[in-house]
């Protein structure tokens, strides 16, 4: 494959060299290789100021992130028999560390494949093209999968947001087999039902898989409070592993449904309620009606998407751990997460801290918890790296 050169300035190469992925507009010499004289999601040849070959990538000229690296070996492009390596290559990590053919399959950068998610139901993919890039491979994904897996069902969630960035389309489709309503999957030795067509994202969140594992030490015997509960993750675990009492509140009736369901195949049906509504406003509500639990969730959507909205962000956060800590027992447990890359854990451990403080209550942090290994960390990509989970014992003061 012939390939158009896309030329660096001089010293833009720094970053690339050091692990990095991404290409910035204006790291590209505008008069060497201006952008205009490519297409949406066309690979390039990638060269430094003097000529030498950083490797392959595709390019956007219409997006702040212009390219994404693809392979730093040049006779290797975006097909069919690179997509089949790379997801032989993510599926060696996730069969190490899990039993179930339940995962993250391939998390985007971190798995060498830029712009593609793919999360893995037994034998259902549901895969998410985020970039003009990929899209074009739609097909080889397809025939990557069958070569690879030999998949009952696969289910494309083209459906996010940084699509329009890209100017794409959004859509859901089934480009093969039959998808029931709620796909089956197993979690930590639990069976579970995810909504893939029409629930949020790829219908499941497997990142906080350990961080719940751990959770379910904890909670035979109690009364558990599951904050923007979604369809159940934490909720239904914690039922299956000895809950006396489960709650779970969040603002789609649909999503309770499902997580209702959940409860029901972990025999937790009558250990279950489900709370329709906005999560502050019921955290009010339930301390009005001076209700107490064991251990509380608090597990929101990101509050702060972008660095501008860091301010905001963390007023939220801490005003829902305030809420939540309000509602806990004397000597209790509160597991505060966050998926928002831009609070780090210190932000994260201080206002819990301040929290703590203003209800007069002792807090001991016992353990931190991080994404799952189906989620790895690409060293050089900080915005991989973003999920948190503080297990927090909160105790009267004395």
């Amino acid at each position: 494959m012939n390939l158009k050169p896309l030329i660096l300035n001089a010293g833009a190469e720094k970053r690339l060299r050091a692990g990095h992925l991404w290409i910035y507009s204006n790291e590209v010499d505008a008069k060497a290789s201006p952008l205009k004289g490519f297409e949406a999601g066309e690979q390039v040849q990638v060269l430094d100021a003097r000529g030498k070959s950083l490797g392959i990538a595709y390019i956007n000229p219409n997006t702040l992130i212009c390219g994404r690296l693809i392979s730093r070996d040049q006779k290797y492009h975006l097909d069919r028999s690179l997509l089949v390596h790379r997801f032989n290559i993510a599926l060696a990590l996730r069969e190490q560390q899990f039993d179930a053919p339940c995962y993250r399959l391939i998390f985007g950068e971190s798995d060498g494949l830029p712009g593609l998610v793919i999360d893995r139901y037994l034998d259902i993919f549901v895969v998410q093209i985020s970039t003009a890039g990929m899209e074009l491979h739609k097909d080889a994904i397809i025939e990557a999968l069958n070569k690879v897996f030999m998949p009952a069902a696969i289910v494309f969630r083209n459906d996010g947001k940084m699509r329009a960035l890209e100017g794409l389309d959004s859509y859901i489709e089934v480009a093969q087999g039959e998808v029931p309503e709620l796909a089956p999957l197993v979690e930590n030795g639990v069976n579970l039902l995810a909504p893939i067509l029409d629930g949020q994202k790829t219908g499941w969140f497997y990142d906080h898989r350990e961080n719940r594992a751990r959770m379910q030490q904890m909670v035979k015997g109690k009364r558990v409070l599951d904050l923007f509960s979604y369809v159940g993750g934490w909720g239904a675990q914690a039922l299956a592993a000895g809950a006396s009492e489960v709650i779970c509140v969040d603002a789609s009736q649909t999503a309770l449904d499902v997580a209702a369901e959940n409860a029901r195949i972990n025999g937790g049906e009558t250990r279950f309620r489900g709370l329709k509504g906005d999560a502050f406003d019921i955290c009010k509500e339930l301390t009005a009606e001076k209700e107490r639990f064991d251990l509380i969730i608090v597990d929101p959507p990101a509050f702060i998407q972008k660095r501008k909205d860091l301010r905001n962000g963390e007023r939220a956060y801490a005003r829902i751990n305030n809420l939540a800590m309000r509602l806990l027992e004397r000597d209790a447990v509160l597991i505060s997460g966050s998926c928002s890359m831009h609070l780090g854990w210190e932000q994260l451990i201080d206002l819990l801290r301040g929290n703590s403080r203003e209800l007069d209550r002792n807090a001991q942090i016992f353990a931190r918890g991080h994404q799952g290994a189906d989620h790895p960390v690409h060293p050089a990509i900080p915005e991989t790296d973003y999920l948190k989970a503080c297990f927090l014992r909160v105790l009267p003061s004395s």
